[in-house]
């Protein structure tokens, strides 16, 4: 079976028919759309149309509130809380990155902290939004379990990613955004959907033996990047996205993928730094300095490369989804729960 092509409009709009179809309103559902196309443009699928069946099992299910409007108080001068009220973190994040983009130019930071919250996507796709304003961006975020604490067999960690991005002139800003696992969990989810074998390596069985086979690889637990120092740096972010923000720990919240349980309530951790004031107007020129010495190198290149590459093909080529993608977009968008 051929692979179906479509634009990233139609895709959004499948996207968003597909949720709407799926008790979500439809501003929620078009912010939700556009994250997950996104991702899919820039080559992260674990984080794109592949979610579309979980959120809108999730949704349909009330595990997820479709219709939440999420509420933001201000508790200090350059401090937010963001209440996602157990909706979709898509529209919470964007009401994040609105108010700081508002407050960092005139507070030098903005900080702000999102809880009852779910699934964030791509975290570089929420910095990158505060770099498009000229901010730096730093995301912290917790998920549900999936790797053990360093010398542990039970999960107590999610895999807890951390993005960062950067403003540059004339070009688009450089964002860095990895998961604390040694792949995205995503990776795995979408390896199963296609009956993928994974790599020796990447997770561990119920058991805690090493496993190529991703179900039960989602089953048991991921392991760290950088063992023991990246076991360290997951409860850092845990402590920050989730002690922090008031939100679930991983091993008290709900699985992302599964309608079944009471929602997720994970947390958010968003910083927008302003750069000017902080470096005395002089970060824009030491950044290029900085990224230059990197370039001089033969070889050498920047994060987000490869991904800018693969946007740029999908705005004139469209996406490419399997037949068995396509046929579950279709089904997802003529259901009626």
């Amino acid at each position: 079976m051929s692979d179906k092509t479509l634009t990233l409009r139609e895709a959004r709009q499948m996207a968003m028919e597909a949720l709407t179809n799926h008790r979500t309103d439809p501003d929620n559902a078009a912010l939700v759309a556009e994250a997950l196309v996104a991702a899919e443009a820039d080559g992260q699928k674990g984080h794109g149309l592949s979610r579309l069946p979980s959120y809108c099992g999730q949704a349909a299910s009330g595990k997820v509130d479709g219709f939440a409007r999420p509420q933001a108080s201000q508790v200090a001068e350059a401090a937010l809380r963001v209440d996602a009220r157990h909706g979709f973190a898509y529209p919470a994040m964007a009401l994040a990155v609105e108010t700081q983009a508002a407050l960092a130019p005139r507070t030098g930071i903005a900080t702000a902290a999102v809880y009852n919250s779910h699934h964030c996507g791509l975290a570089g796709y929420h910095v990158e939004a505060l770099a498009r304003r000229g901010l730096l961006g730093l995301l912290l975020a917790n998920t549900p379990k999936a790797i053990a604490p360093w010398g542990g067999r039970r999960g107590v960690f999610g895999t807890n990613p951390i993005a960062f991005a950067a403003p540059r002139q004339d070009k688009p800003p450089l964002i860095i955004d990895l998961s604390l696992s040694k792949v995205a969990r995503g990776k795995i989810m979408f390896a199963s959907q296609e009956n993928r074998a994974i790599p020796e390596g990447w997770a561990l069985d119920p058991e805690g033996r090493p496993t190529t086979d991703p179900r039960a690889a989602l089953a048991g637990t991921m392991l760290p990047m950088g063992e023991a120092k990246g076991a360290a740096l997951v409860l850092m972010v845990e402590i920050l996205a989730a002690a922090l923000t008031g939100a679930r720990f991983g091993f008290e919240a709900s699985s992302f993928f599964t309608p079944e349980g009471d929602p997720p309530g994970v947390g958010q951790l968003l910083i927008a730094l302003a750069p000017d004031p902080l470096s005395g107007g002089r970060f824009a020129e030491r950044l290029e300095t900085l990224l230059a010495a990197i370039l001089d190198q033969e070889g050498a290149r920047l994060p987000g490369d490869r991904r800018l590459k693969l946007r740029e093909q999908a705005q004139q080529n469209g996406i490419s989804l399997t037949q068995q993608q396509y046929e579950q977009l279709m089904g997802l968008c003529a259901a009626r729960p």
